[in-house]
């Protein structure tokens, strides 16, 4: 990775409904533009991702989305009514008009992949390159992998602890009985089922148990609001037909893109990735045999830089 930066600017952005969103630029101020999208939904900004770009070459984009990490409204009574993919492709594009960018790359791992090609499907002409980690696409088939037992064929311990705050009534729809959870009326129970989901991707994310990972998912304040955003996210489908990015990849024929995929990735794993490519033409596939989700899992970063360092030129 490039050596740690600091941002040289910072701010929030009303985006409407009550919220705003925390942004910070970091780089080259007159450099190559490129916004990075966060995992999730739900999570928030990492500052070692200023670390995927040559501080001399790009202009480095982040910002906290709606209802995560810097940008929580308490008390905004809208806080999830108004937080949809939809109203975040807004944001960006507000953001994009408010920073005077022109065109940007999108760099997006896990949830951020879908939100880069929410946003690339609906404003082509914004977006210059697409790096995408992780690919993540909100497809039933993908959400069933995850929360009605694919995942747990390979991590059976795991998804019992996962299934521990479900009713046994209820087993057959754990992401439906997560939402009574979560949203219920009882902070305890809420906590509780919080914890366990946060617990759950925190397990499968990485080839190798992660303690880094394991500790973050432990804190109440932050898996509460995860499991919140994510459950919301996920009942509704992302607000996405059934399939619509794979769909519609054809709108971004022209626009570049390198897919970096861990082959053993539990948590996206790389039939949607693979879908992806041969649904986008002129995109690239870089399938790495030891890896599987994590940013830390072998080849994932040096994939990551060599890409960034390839469209850095364009």
């Amino acid at each position: 990775m490039y050596p740690p930066v600091r941002p040289h600017a910072r701010g929030v952005l009303e985006v409407g409904d009550g919220h705003r969103i925390a942004w910070e630029v970091s780089g080259n101020p007159r450099g190559k533009p490129v916004v990075v999208l966060h995992g999730g939904p739900g999570m928030g900004s990492l500052p070692v991702c200023r670390r995927h770009f040559d501080p001399e070459t790009y202009r480095i984009v982040q910002f906290d989305q709606r209802g995560c990490g810097a940008s929580t409204v308490p008390g905004c009574s809208s806080e999830l009514a108004a937080n949809t993919t939809w109203h975040l492709v807004s944001d960006m594009e507000r953001l994009r008009e408010y920073l005077e960018v022109e065109r940007w790359q999108l760099f997006g791992w896990s949830w951020g992949t879908a939100l880069a090609l929410a946003y690339a499907q609906t404003h082509p002409r914004r977006v210059s390159e697409l790096v995408l980690r992780g690919v993540f696409t909100a497809r039933r088939r993908e959400l069933d992998w995850l929360y009605r037992g694919g995942a747990g064929q390979l991590f059976p311990e795991e998804w019992e602890r996962f299934l521990a705050p479900v009713p046994e009534s209820e087993h057959d729809d754990p992401l439906a009985a997560y939402s009574k959870l979560v949203f219920g009326a009882d902070p305890d129970t809420a906590e509780r089922a919080a914890l366990a989901w946060a617990g759950w991707e925190a397990s499968i994310c990485s080839l190798i148990p992660s303690p880094m990972a394991r500790d973050e998912a432990a804190d109440p304040d932050t898996a509460v609001r995860f499991a919140r955003i994510a459950v919301h996210y996920f009942q509704h489908g992302a607000w996405l037909d059934e399939g619509q990015l794979i769909r519609d990849a054809d709108t971004l024929a022209g626009i570049p893109g390198i897919l970096v995929q861990g082959r053993y990735d539990a948590v996206c794993p790389p039939r949607t990735a693979y879908e992806l490519h041969r649904a986008w033409p002129g995109s690239e596939l870089v399938l790495l045999e030891g890896a599987g989700h994590s940013l830390w899992d072998p080849g994932i970063l040096a994939e990551l830089r060599d890409a960034t360092d390839r469209f850095a030129a364009r």
